[in-house]
């Protein structure tokens, strides 16, 4: 199962894991900083799975447009 887009920011982020917003631009900095990114560059739903350790069908079902 694919998700319908390929970005993942904060807000999903707390949708997944029942935490803040806040808790989810920390982890995109660190998911960031974990893959070298440069700040202007953004997090695919791939790199969060495979950071976290979440499947991607979990993931999608939260991502579901």
């Amino acid at each position: 199962m694919r998700v319908n887009r390929i970005i993942i920011y904060p807000k999903d982020i707390q949708r997944i894991t029942g935490k803040s917003e806040r808790h989810g631009r920390i982890l995109i900095k660190k998911i960031k900083d974990h893959f070298n990114k440069e700040d202007h560059q953004l997090v695919t739903v791939d790199e969060f799975c495979l950071y976290t350790g979440i499947k991607i069908e979990q993931v999608s079902t939260y991502l579901s447009l």
